[in-house]
């Protein structure tokens, strides 16, 4: 007699699903460290090359709240499958793109594909440990550092491949790792659909064109001037579509995203937080791959490198904060997560046309090392600001602004940065400028919502 299949353990279950997760962050800065190389390849100016960063963000942001709804009307391990098969097909697109709009239309679909994964990987994690709290929590501790370090060591696989290949590896890479994930995957459990919620097709499209029409202005004001009509009449749809989002949202009876959530000082102010580490952090990144290569002429793989100090920065960082986080809650934390995090910014500050490595090495180590120490404090805040049903929600909403804020980030910093050697050496000490005062401004807020955590 045939004996049932043995259920898959924990290694097995979160190394599975935190494959996808690594992944999907991966390709969020993978992609910076081979820009001058897509730039040369296909004549694209700077603008072109933040809509193939941000064509994967949007799409990632734009559609992560819906996937979640997705997820429980169709089971998470399908959506969760079906997410990883359509970001191979789209990275495999990527890698064969023929110009530098085919990639960014090719971007959108991974986009997608990494929207499907997340939120349904986090499901499955659910799930799988839904009467181990313990277990649970170690296994969703686990599937954060793995994304958070695939984020910081993106730049250093992009610089690697590309010395020993090309360019096009970068996303042919994400092939059998998806094939991985996918085989590994037929083993996890089926878990009973929930068809208590529809799907907010309103909703979903107004946020779309939003969140769309907000970075489309951002990255091509400097090219068409603020006068110019498409500018106008896109500030125009991004104002009418989300005040359209506002009343959809608040009148239907399953809305993407509750605005009750937004009742709670709490809640609030650490999703602001949250927006302000992804959005300086991703346009930091961004601006930096160009200065590294452009104008420190660093080749591929020794700008890869350079981004070294920030993986040991955020490894470093996220071990400790658990401790800390057990210990004395989450506002110290991220209060020394937000010193850090300005300290960082103001050493980038001194960056000129020749800066020696050394002067770079520290920001570089000490900017993501704020971040981590930070991230999984503000990761807990946002869970206990709410009910423990809407937990699920509340976590997507957080991740939902944390990607569309890393967007906004990158278009920011890099219209700033358009103009050869001059401009991006200017955008790099006035972009740090701005993340102090801006990281000085959500430490005052904390101190003000944040004063018994």
């Amino acid at each position: 007699m045939k004996q049932p299949n043995k259920p898959p353990g924990f290694i097995w279950i979160v190394g599975t699903i935190s494959l996808a997760f690594v992944v999907a962050q991966l390709d969020v800065t993978i992609v910076n460290i081979a820009l001058p190389e897509i730039a040369r390849s296909f004549k694209a100016d700077v603008s072109t090359l933040q809509w193939i960063i941000d064509a994967y963000t949007v799409a990632f942001a734009a559609l992560m709240l819906t996937s979640g709804n997705v997820s429980d009307l169709i089971g998470s391990k399908r959506i969760f499958q079906i997410g990883i098969f359509v970001f191979a097909l789209a990275s495999m697109g990527c890698g064969l793109a023929w110009s530098s709009y085919s990639i960014i239309g090719f971007r959108i679909i991974q986009g997608i594909g990494a929207a499907m994964m997340i939120p349904s990987s986090l499901a499955l994690l659910n799930q799988s440990f839904l009467h181990d709290y313990k277990t649970r929590t170690h296994a969703v501790a686990i599937w954060t550092a793995a994304g958070t370090i695939a984020l910081a060591v993106g730049p250093v696989c992009g610089g690697l491949l590309i010395k020993f290949t090309n360019w096009r590896f970068i996303f042919f890479v994400n092939a059998p790792l998806c094939l991985a994930a996918i085989l590994l995957s037929l083993r996890l459990e089926n878990y009973q659909k929930q068809v208590q919620r529809k799907f907010d097709i309103i909703g979903q499209i107004t946020w779309t064109a939003t969140l769309t029409a907000l970075i489309a202005i951002i990255i091509e004001w400097k090219s068409l001037g603020f006068t110019s009509p498409l500018i106008w009449g896109g500030l125009i749809v991004n104002i009418a579509m989300f005040a359209w989002f506002l009343w959809t949202e608040r009148k239907i009876a399953y809305p993407m995203l509750p605005l009750s959530l937004f009742n709670s000082g709490h809640f609030n102010v650490l999703l602001l937080l949250g927006a302000v580490f992804n959005s300086a952090y991703y346009g930091t990144v961004f601006i930096l791959s160009l200065y590294l290569q452009n104008v420190l002429h660093y080749q591929p793989l020794k700008a890869g490198l350079a981004f070294l100090p920030l993986t040991l920065g955020f490894f470093i960082s996220n071990l400790v904060s658990g401790k800390i986080i057990s210990a004395y809650g989450i506002r110290l934390p991220i209060l020394i997560g937000l010193f850090t995090f300005s300290v960082g910014f103001a050493g980038l500050m001194l960056t000129g046309a020749s800066t020696p490595y050394w002067q770079l090495c520290l920001p570089f180590f000490i900017i993501p090392a704020g971040m981590g120490l930070a991230v999984p404090a503000m990761t807990n805040g946002i869970l206990d600001s709410v009910k423990k049903d809407m937990s699920g929600t509340a976590s997507a909403v957080f991740n939902t602004i944390r990607q569309a804020a890393g967007a906004i980030g990158v278009a920011i910093f890099g219209s700033i940065a358009v103009g050869g050697t001059n401009a991006v050496v200017h955008a790099i000490t006035l972009c740090s400028g701005g993340c102090i005062l801006i990281t000085l401004t959500a430490t005052a807020l904390i101190f003000k919502y944040l004063k018994h955590q």
